[in-house]
């Protein structure tokens, strides 16, 4: 299917690309009831018109927009927050009891990511961080719930990536929104054996037993579809999130085998095997892409992963 920047997916629900980094890297979705909206996933500050040019396309009234719902409050999913909330008067904040200090006061984050990325990227790729209002910001608890219109949306705590992560049960669409709990699976890797899915262990907070228990709390719920930001509604989630259980396990004993030969160099050691790692893994699933278009569609996960896993063993070891 040719790339579409906007793709109703059934259920009142589009797809949005945030167009972050490149295509087919990170969405966003709008969900619709009744006269009522919801925006969940921001992208980053860059992202901010191309939500609201969906809106005007569709006639959306922007006070129609009742929610603004980041999974959790790094940047590819929190980023555009306090833009779309200056652009969106009526709509409140919906998050992670954890994360929305955050978003009130976002230096922090600023400062986290730039030290990841480095200041020239930052602003490259995330634009900037903007503070919300926190009279606007509804702390969302687990198990709390809110209507929009005719339906409700359910928030479960879902800890492993991040501690300040919820993911959105939708029982209309019987999906979920995953934020990065249940991984990643890109439009790219996909065969005849299905989506490819990997874990996502971007630093600071992996932690691979709360991540396996949030993946099996998201597949006790029976979903049929999970709406993934990395990237896609993803259908019959079982045997993928088996995948994903047993690939956050492959990921801890790669992690523990690099750490063993010491300190020096861990970060290059941890890149190298998580992408032959990876590489087999897709090649097993019968990905076909030549070497460099596979390091192009996963060498900027296998990078924030293996510093998620470095930070990871650093705190095994403290």
């Amino acid at each position: 299917m040719p790339f579409q920047k906007y793709h109703a997916l059934a259920f009142g629900i589009t797809r949005i690309d945030t167009a972050m980094v490149h295509e087919e890297l990170a969405a966003c979705y709008l969900m619709e009831a009744g006269d009522e909206c919801a925006i969940i996933e921001t992208g980053t500050h860059n992202t901010v018109p191309i939500i609201l040019a969906l809106l005007d396309e569709k006639g959306i009234s922007r006070d129609a927009v009742k929610y603004v719902i980041p999974t959790h409050v790094h940047l590819d999913h929190a980023g555009g927050v306090g833009g779309l909330m200056q652009a969106l008067p009526q709509a409140s904040l919906l998050i992670h009891p954890r994360g929305a200090r955050h978003m009130i006061d976002p230096s922090k984050l600023k400062a986290g990511a730039t030290a990841v990325y480095g200041e020239d990227t930052f602003a490259r790729i995330y634009g900037d961080v903007i503070p919300v209002d926190e009279r606007r910001v509804r702390i969302m608890h687990d198990g709390d719930s809110v209507r929009l219109a005719d339906r409700e949306l359910v928030f479960y705590d879902t800890p492993g990536h991040a501690r300040h992560h919820f993911c959105v049960f939708d029982p209309l669409s019987k999906g979920i929104f995953t934020g990065d709990t249940f991984g990643l699976s890109y439009p790219s890797l996909v065969t005849e054996k299905g989506p490819f899915i990997l874990p996502t262990t971007t630093p600071v907070q992996f932690d691979p037993e709360a991540l396996k228990r949030s993946i099996r709390r998201l597949l006790a719920l029976n979903p049929e579809r999970m709406f993934l930001t990395h990237y896609g509604m993803l259908e019959n989630p079982e045997k993928p999130g088996e995948r994903l259980l047993a690939m956050v396990d492959d990921y801890v004993a790669l992690a523990e085998k690099a750490a063993q030969e010491g300190p020096a160099d861990l970060l290059l050691r941890l890149e190298s095997a998580l992408q032959a790692y990876l590489f087999a893994k897709a090649r097993d699933h019968g990905v076909t892409l030549s070497e460099e278009a596979l390091q192009e569609a996963l060498g900027f996960d296998i990078n924030l992963n293996s510093q998620g896993l470095m930070v990871w063993i650093e705190q095994q070891h403290t």
